[in-house]
C-alpha cells in the first residue's frame, strides 16, 4: 500500500516531522503570549507549533490565513537552524540581507564626521551650526564625496549619534 501511495506522489507531500522539546514548545508559547513580541515572530512561532502538532503546510496555511510557501519556508528554516547555537527568537528572525554595496569608504565617512564636529566658520560658512544640507554641500565642494543626499548625511549622523547643531553645548557644557 505504501508503495502505491509513494508512486502516486502522496508520500512526497507529507512534510518532514518536526519534533520540539518541551522547553522549545514552552519558549515558543511564551513568545506568542508576550504582548510586545513582533507579530511576524508570533506568526512564525505559531507555524512551528502547528508543524510540531503534525499539521501539513496546507492545514497551517488555512488556519493562519497565510500561503503554503510561508508555512514551508519556516518549517524548513527551523530544520536549517537546528543544532546551531541560536535562541528560539533568533531562529525565527529573517535572514541577513545583502543589500547594495556601500558607496562610501570609512575614510570618507570619518571626514564627514570630522567636518560635522568642526565650526562652520572654519570653512567660510556664514552659519552658526551645521545642517545636513550644509554638510552635504561642503563635503561635495571639498571633493571628499562626489555625490551624497542630504537624507543620507542625516542618517550617517544619526547612526553615529552626532548632533552638530549641539556641538557648542557638548564642547562647553553648562556649569551646575
Amino acid at each position: 500500500m505504501v508503495d502505491v501511495l509513494r508512486n502516486q506522489g502522496v508520500a512526497r507531500l507529507t512534510p518532514k516531522i518536526l519534533n520540539l522539546s518541551d522547553g522549545e514548545r514552552y519558549q515558543l508559547q511564551q513568545l506568542i503570549n508576550k504582548h510586545n513580541t513582533p507579530q511576524q515572530i508570533v506568526l512564525r512561532a505559531k507555524i512551528i507549533l502547528m508543524a510540531s502538532e503534525g499539521k501539513n503546510h496546507r492545514e497551517i496555511a488555512r488556519n493562519l490565513d497565510i500561503n503554503r510557501q510561508m508555512a514551508r519556508l519556516w518549517r524548513n528554516r527551523w530544520f536549517e537552524t537546528e543544532g546551531k547555537e541560536l535562541s528560539i527568537c533568533q531562529r525565527l528572525q529573517d535572514l541577513e540581507r545583502i543589500g547594495a554595496p556601500a558607496r562610501f569608504g570609512m575614510e570618507q565617512i570619518i571626514e564627514l564626521f570630522a567636518l560635522a564636529c568642526s565650526p562652520p566658520s572654519d570653512y567660510g560658512r556664514p552659519i552658526s551650526h551645521w545642517t545636513a544640507r550644509e554638510l552635504a554641500d561642503e563635503i561635495m565642494n571639498q571633493g571628499i564625496i562626489e555625490s551624497i543626499s542630504v537624507r543620507h548625511v542625516g542618517r550617517l549622523l544619526e547612526e553615529a549619534e552626532l548632533k552638530p547643531h549641539q556641538s557648542r553645548y557638548w564642547l562647553t557644557p553648562p556649569c551646575r
